[in-house]
């Protein structure tokens, strides 16, 4: 469990809180609070003209927006986004009934928080009484370069603080595209709470526990290297050429920082001779239980592209070894979803070991290390293909729903997700 510093409170009185609110109103600057407002304190930009003292909490801003008919509540707080159908939460809250379940997105590589837009409408459309979706923004654009430890660090104290601030919430999920996957293992990693009341793997073997406090349901990557990107062809665009694979693996850290180490497995030199960060992430190490905290969730789901994607290898994205990827001619779409090509379920008979350890990792090359690690939980992979698509070349973008008007052919995928997602 991470510490969480204390909350800091300044009063603003009279004038200068209608000054500030014609600034905001201007769109210049937001509204200033140092920490984060309750659910139940919720007061509108407009409300900040009238006298007298208000206490303001950090830094935020709120505003309407209409999704398709339904009124979507947005406010920016400290290091991300939350979103909520508005009318479905006023209508709950008359009844004492708050959403219960806490959705985290973590975006990837010089990301944001903007590219899980689409699908965090989708979520509180299709969900409205049950879900507050949280687009984090703590890791973006050049942020992303500073290595998976420092963002698993930055996205667990951001996650604690929504939590922090998030009357009735119970339950916990993450969604996260490319890069934020790994993070989001980091973060779940510095989180997790051992024992108390907790989830179990499908088969019912594994770790209880909690992950923030709260109950962990769903814990879904897209298009992430969980086995990060030495092997051949994990990084297609390469083209599996092995002198580019090599070059790109010793120089990756000029382009990328830290991350291009983490990514690419040379990071064992930085850090007292320890295995590198990627290989530590698949087991549970003595400060942090990675493999226990994956564990604790009721679901992990890996989206992957199984074809187009340049950046991200199928194997990597999907948690397998060559010879398990399905054949292309078994590959059947499916009516609903039509870049659905595959689905395992994940019910296998690995069960989580209790006492894990890298050094038995050893005895493997890297990638079968990580395989063997990540897999004594069970995880389900969905193998999505945009072979008869335009937008094929952007799978990787696409996969995600990054921008809609680039990458809309993804939208079935979002719509599974959010379907196949236990409240």
């Amino acid at each position: 469990m991470i510490a969480v510093g204390s909350k800091l409170k300044a009063p603003i009185f009279g004038s200068e809180i209608t000054g500030i609110s014609r600034i905001c109103r201007k769109g210049t600057m937001a509204c200033l609070k140092l920490g984060f407002r309750s659910r139940s304190s919720q007061k509108s930009i407009k409300e900040a003209d009238e006298p007298g003292p208000v206490w303001w909490r950090g830094w935020f801003k709120m505003k309407k927006k209409k999704t398709k008919g339904e009124i979507v509540e947005v406010e920016s707080v400290r290091g991300g986004e939350d979103l909520w159908n508005a009318a479905a939460a006023a209508a709950a809250e008359d009844h004492g009934v708050f959403p219960e379940h806490l959705v985290i997105m973590v975006n990837g590589l010089v990301g944001s928080a903007e590219d899980w837009r689409f699908a965090a409408e989708q979520f509180v459309k299709k969900i409205p009484t049950k879900v507050i979706v949280h687009r984090s923004a703590c890791n973006s654009s050049r942020l992303t370069f500073d290595g998976v430890d420092l963002m698993g660090e930055r996205l667990a104290d951001e996650v604690m603080s929504v939590v922090n601030d998030r009357r009735g919430v119970q339950k916990i999920s993450f969604v996260a595209h490319s890069l934020g996957g790994l993070i989001a293992r980091y973060a779940i990693g510095r989180l997790y709470e051992a024992g108390g009341v907790g989830n179990h793997s499908d088969k019912g073997k594994g770790h209880e526990g909690r992950i923030a406090g709260l109950e962990p349901m769903n814990f879904i990557t897209f298009a992430t290297p969980h086995l990060g990107s030495k092997g051949n062809k994990q990084l297609p665009f390469l083209c599996g050429v092995p002198f580019l694979e090599q070059r790109a693996s010793k120089t990756a850290h000029f382009i990328v920082g830290r991350t291009g180490k983490h990514l690419f497995l040379t990071d064992d030199d930085d850090d007292d001779g320890k295995p590198p960060l990627l290989l530590r992430m698949a087991y549970d190490c003595d400060d942090i239980k990675f493999i226990s905290a994956l564990g604790c969730f009721r679901r992990r789901v890996a989206y992957a592209n199984a074809n187009f994607d340049h950046i991200v290898g199928w194997r990597t994205s999907s948690i397998r070894r060559q010879h398990e990827l399905p054949k292309y001619h078994l590959l059947v779409s499916d009516e609903s979803y039509p870049h659905i090509v595959f689905v395992d379920k994940g019910q296998t008979e690995n069960a989580l070991i209790e006492e894990s350890s890298v050094v038995e990792t050893q005895n493997y090359d890297s990638e079968e290390a990580m395989i063997r690690g990540l897999t004594r939980v069970p995880w389900e992979r969905v193998d999505v293909s945009f072979q008869k698509s335009k937008q094929r070349y952007v799978a990787h973008n696409t996969i995600q729903v990054k921008s809609y008007w680039l990458n809309s052919d993804g939208a079935d995928v979002i719509f599974h997700m959010i379907d196949n997602f236990l409240i």
